[in-house]
């Protein structure tokens, strides 16, 4: 005996106790398939034959098979299930989720399951139990359909059994394509036949192995819908195309098969023409298509009116209608059209769904959908799509054949592609090409949710934030916290060949996003103005940053950078300087006054203790080490005042970029150091007075003379008051012999750190204390942080919706609030 499974379903075994249910699941299904009213009873009572405790264990039995159905999982419920009232909220646990439920029943004679619990002394019941239980069964045989069931196999004693599993009729994730999937037709065969040549098809189908996918309604409307069914029909028979039905189509086919229904919206016309030209086998094919199709591995969906995730790969009355007629309120406007739902404005699934049925002026891309009726009948246009090369394909209607109820216009913007609540709160775990997973925790998403709401720019150009830095290793010299030895060591210990050594800037890291025109920023960010520049925490650096955007583009122009990119947009990441034009509060309010109490104390001290030395008093040892103590004050106002020059305004600023993060042309990350710093290089030829160099050295780490001669480089920057450098990678991301090596790692002067751990952290009785710093969290959050911040680029790039862009974007401000030392 064969029973074929639609995966995926819920399996109802139904049989007296001792017709064998639980050794037919053990021989058919996986173990984690199987959801025993047994196994519920010891989870809740510690006794599987404990049948005061069966109201919990249903409890707990319900909420596992619903859990597992959810989740696309087939499932089988191992229990008696021989009265009406235990089946009924199975069938219905199976449409809740748009699965079909499936009864096997195990017909064994009463006297074998007697003789079966006779041998287990678990199973104490009187004989009166298996005899009333194998009576509900028999009488429940023939209303099992009527229930709900949609297959019931009745399996006898001693019957051979094969179970067979096949995906739904919905699933064929199987077939890979590539595809061309075609918009509304409504009869249009000129327009048809012009599209699929445009296509490169033939009769025989396309050469190079492409398939139709048709998004339905063939019919109604327009002048030859005997031809466009004849050309559908023979394409799918030819195994050239995969036909998905229209509510057009599903109407006519209730009309052919004798069905009442309301002879409007075209059918007129569709019914004329088929008693002219008569079609055979047209009402089968209208009858015999599945309501969507999920294709090339679950990455793409079609369905008619759309598809939401909750709903792909399943099949009940209910994602039929969804596939037809979309999400619709059941009321009618003031034109007679059904109010319709935006089903897309909310859509979150992975897979990308294409879909027509509302007629539409041109195609738009909204969180994964696109809508490709463009109205052909009514005088727009025939399209397809491409898959997966994302391409639009149309051509235009010869005329218009059918007056539209409205006239066609562009889908209104919908700024809900933005992030919601549901997209960010609780932990979370993003999926990122060069870090696997990164996981956010749910109290970090929390301050981040704060930062994002209230101080963040327009998020329609927050594409980006840049990672945090690692330091380098602690540096055991005696005279130093940090080093360039210790980069070098690290990146050669992960067998790199080469690096480069980046000048670090004095300054506040910023973002630059910058467009060519206001209508390229409309159109590829949705946003007002030409571009955004904001700080590392998603905060704009300027009330206008129009001017400062202005000179960008302008270098950019005068760079050639809009050829060399093939792009009207593009992302820099940059420092701004100088550091007080952000953090001049900071600067007033925590290091001056360090300083200035410093200096008046101390300088009173050294006064003091000059007079008592002159006095005859031994205070020699003390004078010398509060004036060593004066001398790092000094060292460290010196140090805080090279950040902090006057700003009145844009000429007053510098900015210094070094990285082009993206462009339309690609997310660069493939693209080594000296390319980027290249390309910087011409936006600073350009612009030299307003836009600073970011001086650089690359070391060969076989060499020990280059990394002797980037040391010597380092000492000089960091001698005369410079920050330090950034130690990276010469190919910008590099795979070590323990995974993905450091993006970066920051190699501060001494002087710099003076600033950061106090005037007087290089005392001999401070600096041995600090080298015990623990760097390790902060090195990992450098790491994810650099993945979640390319990962954003490269969804943007390839245009995936905006809250995917931002879900990487949020992650990164939520790590910021992890626990790390500032000073690191």
């Amino acid at each position: 005996m064969k029973i074929e499974l639609g995966e995926p379903c819920l399996v109802v075994l139904m049989g007296a106790s001792g017709s064998g249910k639980s050794t037919f699941a053990a021989r058919h299904f996986l173990p984690t398939e199987t959801v025993s009213s047994d196994f519920c009873r010891s989870l809740v009572a510690d006794d599987a034959n404990d049948q005061s405790a069966s109201q919990d264990a249903f409890a707990v039995l319900h909420e596992i098979a619903g859990r597992r159905l959810k989740r696309g999982r087939l499932t089988v419920i191992d229990a008696t299930n021989v009265q009406k009232e235990a089946r009924a909220p199975l069938v219905q646990l199976a449409r809740d989720h748009d699965l079909f439920a499936t009864a096997i029943v195990l017909d064994v004679p009463e006297s074998v399951c007697q003789a079966r619990n006779a041998t287990r002394p678990d199973r104490d019941f009187g004989e009166h139990v298996i005899r009333r239980q194998s009576r509900e069964l028999r009488r429940s045989l023939r209303f099992l359909q009527r229930e709900g069931f949609r297959h019931v196999h009745v399996v006898k004693e001693g019957a051979e059994v094969e179970i067979v599993r096949a995906p739904l009729w919905t699933n064929r994730s199987v077939e890979q394509g590539p595809f061309d999937i075609v918009g509304d037709i409504h009869g249009c065969r000129e327009e048809l036949d012009a599209l699929l040549t445009r296509l490169g098809y033939g009769e025989a189908g396309h050469p190079e192995g492409r398939r139709l996918v048709f998004v339905g309604d063939y019919v109604d409307r327009g002048p030859d819908t005997p031809g466009v069914l004849r050309r559908v029909m023979d394409l799918q028979a030819k195994g050239a195309a995969i036909c998905l039905p229209g509510n057009h189509d599903f109407k006519l086919a209730r009309k052919l098969g004798g069905r009442d229904v309301r002879i409007t919206h075209g059918l007129a016309e569709s019914l004329e023409q088929l008693e002219a030209d008569p079609v055979d086998g047209a009402l089968d094919f209208l009858k015999g298509m599945t309501s969507h199709a999920v294709l090339d591995g679950g990455r793409l969906v079609v369905a008619h009116a759309g598809m939401p995730e909750r709903y792909q790969g399943r099949s009940s009355r209910r994602v039929r209608e969804f596939a037809l007629y979309g999400d619709t309120t059941g009321e009618t406007d003031e034109l007679g059209l059904p109010v319709r739902l935006d089903w897309a404005a909310d859509y979150r699934g992975n897979a990308t769904v294409v879909y027509g049925h509302t007629p539409v002026a041109a195609p738009e891309w909204h969180n994964h959908t696109i809508n490709i009726d463009t109205g052909c009948v009514f005088g727009g246009a025939l399209t397809a799509l491409r898959w997966p090369e994302r391409e639009l394909v149309s051509v235009p209607a010869a005329r218009e054949y059918y007056a539209p109820a409205r006239p066609l216009t562009p889908l209104e913007e919908r700024p809900d592609q933005l992030l919601d609540l549901d997209d960010i709160a609780g932990k979370r775990i993003v999926q990122t090409r060069f870090a696997r997973t990164v996981t956010v925790r749910e109290e970090s998403a929390a301050g981040a949710m704060e930062v994002m709401s209230r101080f963040a720019i327009d998020p329609r150009w927050l594409v980006y934030l840049p990672p945090t830095m690692a330091p380098t290793a602690t540096s055991q010299r005696p005279d130093a916290l940090e080093y360039p030895s210790e980069a070098f060591a690290e990146y050669r210990a992960e067998g790199l060949g080469s690096v480069i050594c980046e000048e670090k800037h004095m300054g506040s890291r910023a973002i630059a996003v910058v467009c060519r025109e206001e209508s390229v920023a409309k159109a590829r960010f949705g946003g007002d103005g030409t571009g955004a520049l904001y700080t590392r925490t998603g905060r704009p650096f300027l009330d206008d940053a129009e001017p400062a955007l202005a000179r960008i583009r302008a270098a950019a122009d005068r760079a050639g950078l809009w050829e060399s990119l093939a792009s009207d947009w593009f992302v820099l990441d940059c420092e701004l300087l100088p550091w007080s034009a952000k953090a001049q509060e900071l600067i007033e309010r925590q290091y001056a006054p360090v300083g200035a109490a410093g200096t008046a104390a101390l300088a009173a001290t050294t006064e003091t203790l000059r007079t008592a030395a002159a006095r005859g008093l031994d205070v020699a040892a003390l004078l010398e080490r509060t004036a060593g103590r004066a001398a790092r004050v000094g060292g460290y106002v010196d140090a805080y005042r090279r950040y902090n020059w006057p700003v009145a305004g844009l000429e007053d600023l510098r900015l210094a970029p070094f990285h082009v993060l993206a462009a339309e042309s690609g997310a660069f990350a493939e693209r080594d150091h000296g390319w980027h710093l290249e390309l910087c290089d011409a936006l600073v030829a350009a612009d030299p007075d307003w836009i600073r160099r970011t001086e650089r050295r690359v070391v060969d780490l076989t060499d020990p003379a280059s990394e002797a001669a980037a040391t010597a480089w380092w000492e000089e920057l960091t001698a005369g008051g410079g920050e330090g450098m950034v130690v990276k990678p010469h190919a910008f991301t590099a795979r070590g012999r323990r995974g993905m090596a450091q993006p970066g790692i920051k190699c501060r002067g001494r002087e710099y750190l003076r600033i950061i751990y106090g005037p007087e952290y290089d005392a001999p009785d401070q600096i041995g204390r600090l080298r015990s710093r623990g760097l390790g969290r902060k090195r990992s959050l450098a790491s994810r942080e650099f993945a979640l911040g390319i990962e954003a680029l490269e969804r943007f790039v390839r245009g995936e919706p905006l809250y995917r862009v931002h879900e990487c974007v949020f992650a990164v401000l939520a790590l910021e609030s992890e626990p790390v030392d500032p000073r690191l």
